[in-house]
């Protein structure tokens, strides 16, 4: 595949959100505002682009020669939980309120299995930087779109009346079954 089609897979076919159930803590957890949802797409898109192509240049340039590869994980989580802090700074800086809205989510973007996920898959799949990039934007926007999808119909939820056993979280469990249902109507596009 090529980085095009690397990117129009992780968005509508190979979702990781929707096929793959990556990425769910925050997906359930900050979905309830639109505001919240794209502050938190922003940083995981960050995080992910980044610490995609820094491993994958550890894995290829430190990793492999020294056949060190058992240390992996440790090493991307490493990477990622220091992009993380980086941009924890960054919010509290530059946005206090956004950095309180995102509370417990934002360092909670350093175990989200979704930004690991990603740089374990383009090693598994041997993509070269450009595929990493690739597919670590393609993976940033699918998750970007089903945050804000999410979030966007949580937000219209609460203004209908529903019976007092589907209000909350079983409700939005429902709507995220449903847009997983909808997402495989995009397989077979590449």
């Amino acid at each position: 595949m090529n980085p095009f089609q690397i990117i129009i897979s992780t968005i509508f076919v190979n979702n990781y959100v929707f096929s793959q159930f990556l990425g769910i803590c925050p997906f359930l957890g900050v979905s309830s505002k639109v505001e919240t949802a794209t502050g938190m797409s922003v940083a995981v898109a960050f995080v992910m682009t980044m610490s995609s192509a820094i491993t994958y240049l550890i894995q290829h340039y430190v990793l492999n020669p020294l056949h060190i590869q058992y240390l992996q994980t440790i090493v991307f989580i490493l990477v990622i939980a220091s992009l993380v802090q980086f941009v924890e700074m960054v919010i509290k800086k530059l946005s206090p309120s956004l950095y309180q809205a995102m509370g417990v989510f934002l360092p909670l973007i350093t175990t989200n299995c979704i930004v690991l996920g990603v740089a374990i898959v383009n090693i598994q799949n041997e993509y070269g930087l450009f595929k990493t990039l690739a597919n670590a934007i393609g993976a940033s926007i699918g998750f970007a779109l089903a945050l804000i999808l999410m979030s966007s119909l949580r937000e219209r939820l609460e203004l209908i009346d529903v019976p007092e056993a589907l209000k909350g979280f079983p409700l939005a469990l429902m709507a995220a079954g449903l847009m997983s249902i909808a997402f495989t109507g995009f397989a077979g596009l590449v």
